[in-house]
């Protein structure tokens, strides 16, 4: 069936978003170099600048060339302050939240312990959000990205109802939203981290891989073909559950003690550390593994990498991702050594070849993921339609 020429009003909107595009990754641009970069027409170009500066998405910034005047040395950039944006990362007792403008200039952000009975750390949250836009000249938010544990119903984008979690952590979301009359995105925190490391970090040239969340909680997050795959109620991803060898007794619909999350948790990495005479008072686990891999403790981290590849080649037998991030604190302390291990061990469990990498992100590839979710929500409703592929 042949296709119809698109409208004049669709093809001036596609030029427009292509337009912003090009600004919002390569910066102020001069007419001359947008003509250039998008193929279009002068006419045309001048035509979109026009229409963007009308409608008060962009503006002139500035000039090229010390020697160069007129229309054509005028430099175009977005305006950032068009919308302000703010990210979250919900943690079980604590908040880390960072506000920006439309284009991601961090201005402002603050970490906070959240605890209490459910009003209260409501309340305190909701006070950290308010504090740290004010603290950033920011009255209106546009768009608030959340990060936090737990399944997220693909249905309605709402926390599921689970005991492990805190009830302040479902009632956030409405709270914010309220407060701020905003859209507010929840995802899961495993889900995020792989949306920050295939933009900015360890994934950055894969479009199919896994991120292995490892922390205090386990979990893991599917990339498939660019897209993170939920599954049908939320739960891909959810390791921790995964019934494994070694520890002793299986994991139940209400706990995932005696799953993976037994072998690779926090707590179990400390425990290891500890017979292994590494942990000292108040060592987090990221800490015994990063002083494992300063201190070439290569007993201890063979144990780790033994506990971990068991996950990684489960979810290489499943998925055949060809690629395996370790994230999280510990992923991220682990580093290179720790991948290097694990990689062996993968490869000896599965005929599959599986490259196991290290976070470059670590615990901040939440927040990251977080921002970034709000920032795409934003500039979309914003610049109008969808500009990127994930």
């Amino acid at each position: 069936m042949p296709v119809s020429p698109a409208s004049p009003s669709t093809a001036r909107a596609i030029n427009d978003r292509l337009a912003l595009g090009l600004l919002q990754s390569e910066g102020p641009l001069t007419a001359n170099q947008l003509k250039q970069l998008t193929g279009l027409s002068r006419p045309s170009v001048a035509d979109l600048v026009e229409r963007l500066q009308d409608s008060g998405l962009i503006a002139v910034v500035g000039e090229a060339g010390a020697r160069r005047r007129g229309p054509n040395a005028r430099l175009y950039g977005i305006v950032a302050d068009r919308a302000h944006l703010a990210a979250l990362d919900v943690r079980t007792e604590s908040v880390s939240v960072v506000v920006t403008d439309l284009l991601g200039a961090v201005l402002a952000e603050a970490s906070a312990a959240i605890g209490g009975d459910t009003g209260a750390a409501v309340e305190r949250a909701l006070a950290l959000v308010e504090r740290t836009a004010k603290e950033g000249g920011v009255e209106r938010l546009h768009t608030l990205g959340i990060g936090a544990p737990g399944l997220i119903d693909p249905a309605t984008g709402e926390l599921h109802d689970t005991t492990s979690l805190p009830a302040w952590h479902r009632r956030l979301a409405g709270v914010l939203q309220e407060r701020f009359g905003a859209r507010v995105l929840v995802e899961n925190e495993s889900n995020l981290a792989a949306r920050a490391e295939q933009r900015d970090g360890a994934a950055h040239d894969k479009d199919t891989f896994v991120l292995l969340w490892l922390g205090e909680g386990v979990g893991a997050a599917v990339v498939l073909d660019g897209v993170v795959r939920r599954g049908a109620s939320g739960g891909a991803g959810e390791i921790g559950f995964l019934p494994v060898p070694g520890t002793g007794s299986l994991p139940s619909a209400t706990g995932c003690e005696g799953g993976f999350h037994s072998l690779a948790c926090a707590d179990s990495i400390r425990e290891l550390g500890a017979e292994h005479g590494l942990l000292k008072p108040d060592m987090s686990a990221a800490d015994v593994v990063r002083y494992a891999v300063e201190a070439a403790e290569g007993a201890f981290l063979d144990a780790v990498a033994d506990r971990i590849a068991v996950g990684a080649a489960a979810m290489a037998a499943l998925l055949d991702p060809g690629c395996v991030v370790l994230g999280g604190e510990i992923g991220r302390a682990g580093g290179a050594a720790l991948a290097e291990r694990v990689t062996g061990r993968v490869a000896a469990m599965s005929p599959l070849r599986t490259e196991v990498r290290a976070s470059v992100l670590g615990g901040s590839a939440v927040l990251r993921g977080a921002l970034l979710a709000a920032l795409d929500a934003a500039q979309d409703d914003v610049f109008g339609g969808p500009s990127r592929g994930r």
